[in-house]
């Protein structure tokens, strides 16, 4: 069992920054890959980034390529997204998530479906 907690999110005018936080427990990662997806209101959940947990191989979406960066501490467990330049259409409901069967091939996972553990979510709000 693998449990995911997120914190980090809140309020922030358009342009600001913030960091979202993912601290796994339950097990050690040596090998899956872990991904943040969000989700609006209204709308189907959206894959972000993905990164491959021992390699650290990342996998962007066009929307948010360039202002987020994914990164994990191997150490602490616990996964990373620094988000810049931050749009009101960023506002959603921002999910870490960890797909343990991943074993390192050259597509790291994108769609929920490949991801077996959630976290509960955190808001985040971006102010025009």
């Amino acid at each position: 069992q693998v449990q995911l907690v997120e914190s980090g999110g809140g309020l922030v005018q358009a342009g600001g920054s913030l960091r979202l936080d993912c601290a796994a427990s339950g097990r050690t990662f040596s090998s899956g890959a872990m991904g943040w997806f969000r989700q609006a209101p209204g709308k189907e959940r959206e894959f972000i980034v993905a990164i491959a947990w021992n390699s650290g191989r990342t996998y962007y979406a066009d929307s948010v390529k360039g202002r987020f960066t994914i990164s994990r501490d191997k150490a602490k467990n616990t996964l990373y997204l620094q988000m810049n330049s931050l749009k009101p259409e960023d506002t959603a409901v921002y999910y870490c998530a960890a797909d343990t069967d991943y074993s390192g091939g050259y597509y790291l996972p994108t769609i929920t479906s490949r991801y077996d553990y959630w976290g509960q979510g955190t808001q985040v709000t971006v102010s025009s």
